[in-house]
């Protein structure tokens, strides 16, 4: 928008003309009111002897109302069904469905009875599998090729997802059911892998390069140049 000439005539007489307009305005709003002014100015007003309890009081009694509003209003609710959009929602008795060892594949009830049991049952799942038979007869056997010392050996050696149904601790996770894996590549960076590499290439095995040697003791140097 663009900014007013100042200097034109017609517009100075157009705010002269609104200036005692408003000014002319502003002092009839005084006068009608001249004595509210002066009385909300000057604090001279009549005392009410209200105290701070009837003011907490009036409050209260006004607000009753919607309170008894309410109560009728949550009454009438209460009497009213919840709107279901599933026909079916899941209980307690539907935790095991789908969920259990046997249903995840990492058990067989042919092998552990403990997992016989129906889906209204919410006991907890065995943690670990069930000892192989050859395995618990060493127990029985006479000592000192068998005995309790002889199966704990024994029973230490095998692996720990032949023991349990799960990893119990996070030092497990690293490894844990390797075998499930499609990729069996050995590491590219591994000992092992190195050596074989070496041994099976065509040349042989080579020296380390140049840069995998202790750095030089400082003094003259051995390096001559061409």
């Amino acid at each position: 928008m663009p900014l007013i000439d100042i200097t034109n005539p017609a517009v100075i007489i157009f705010l002269i003309e609104n200036y005692e307009k408003e000014n002319r305005l502003r002092l009839n709003w005084i006068h009608k009111h001249r004595e509210k002014i002066q009385q909300a100015a000057t604090l001279n007003r009549e005392p009410t002897n209200y105290f701070e309890t009837d003011v907490i009081a009036h409050t209260m009694i006004e607000g009753l109302a919607t309170t008894t509003r309410d109560h009728i209003v949550a009454g009438s609710n209460r009497r009213k069904k919840g709107l279901r959009d599933g026909k079916f929602i899941p209980g307690v008795k539907h935790l095991r469905h789908g969920h259990s060892i046997v249903d995840v594949n990492l058990g067989d009830p042919a092998k552990d009875c403990r997992l016989k049991r129906p889906d209204s049952d919410l006991s907890l799942d065995p943690i670990m599998r069930p000892v192989d038979t050859q395995l618990n007869e060493i127990i029985y056997k006479p000592k000192p090729e068998f005995g309790r010392k002889q199966y704990l050996k024994k029973r230490s050696e095998s692996w720990l997802e032949n023991k349990y149904y799960f990893a119990e601790c996070c030092n497990w996770d690293y490894g844990w059911r390797m075998k499930d894996s499609a990729l069996h590549q050995k590491p590219l960076y591994g000992r092992c892998w190195h050596l074989t590499r070496n041994l099976r290439s065509r040349v042989g095995p080579q020296p380390d390069p140049s840069h995998y040697k202790s750095s030089e003791l400082p003094g003259p140097t051995k390096f001559v140049s061409i």
